[in-house]
């Protein structure tokens, strides 16, 4: 099966396709922006929606969301149905896709908890309105410019609340990727995670405003261990991918880059 909705030159195409019991949303391309299984509409398909859950790691009782990007609506979805005092407020560019969301993914109505608006998420920022940012917003396999610019890393750190967290997506072939890392990096004082997801060619970066300088291993693997039981996701793999991309020492994962190394 798939769906085609064509709209112009000027802006994306947007597809629906099904396989094997996985409905696929598309935007202006072939690559993936959202899968949901037929039989399980509110569970995380893609493997890097998984590996993003890992911010709570860092912050295990997130209060208000703000995410910048819907797609198919997979993580909305999931913080809507699974975190409970969560309310998340959405803000996506295109309309057509909040329309599809609803209608082909299952995204639920607006209630007290989840509100989708339409609208520019990169204009959305205000001091402190939320203290968990999601942003995952492409066209195909590129990111907006303004959303990867160095004043919107800088307007979301003063977006967040103490303690609180930035979760980006990030595509693990981007030329770009180094550069939009170190503009985190400046924008959070260093305060940056990064791993590679387990299995999609996806980085996920971590940006964290009000934390430790460091966790120790044994702190976080309990949580892990916590975490996989609420939510059924491989939280101690997350941890482990931890060492691959960061500084840490035998003890603890280092969260704020010692005074030498800023």
């Amino acid at each position: 099966m798939a769906l085609r909705f064509k709209r112009g030159k000027r802006r994306p195409d947007l597809v629906v396709s099904e396989e094997r019991g996985v409905r696929h949303l598309h935007v202006g391309g072939e690559a993936i922006q959202s899968a949901m299984r037929l039989d399980d509409p509110f569970a995380l398909e893609l493997d890097y929606t998984r590996c993003m859950m890992a911010f709570l790691l860092f912050h295990p009782r997130p209060r208000r969301a703000l995410m910048i990007g819907l797609g198919g609506g997979s993580l909305a979805k999931f913080f809507h149905r699974r975190i409970n005092g969560l309310h998340t407020h959405v803000l996506e560019y295109d309309e057509w896709v909040i329309v599809t969301a609803r209608a082909l993914f299952q995204v639920p109505a607006d209630d007290a908890r989840l509100s989708i608006e339409h609208g520019d998420g990169v204009e959305a920022l205000a001091p402190e309105c939320c203290d968990l940012l999601v942003v995952d917003g492409y066209e195909d396999e590129a990111t907006p410019a303004a959303m990867v610019s160095q004043a919107f890393f800088d307007a979301a750190w003063w977006a967040l609340e103490e303690p609180g967290v930035l979760v980006v997506n990030f595509m693990d072939d981007d030329p770009q990727f180094d550069r939009n890392l170190q503009r985190i990096e400046r924008a959070f004082g260093g305060a940056v995670i990064a791993f590679q997801s387990l299995r999609d060619p996806n980085i996920v970066v971590i940006g964290l405003k009000g934390v430790p300088a460091a966790l120790a291993w044994n702190v976080l693997r309990a949580r892990a261990t916590a975490l996989e039981k609420s939510y059924g996701l491989p939280f101690p793999r997350y941890v482990e991918r931890l060492r691959k991309m960061n500084r840490w020492n035998a003890d603890e994962l280092l969260l704020i880059p010692p005074p030498e190394a800023s």
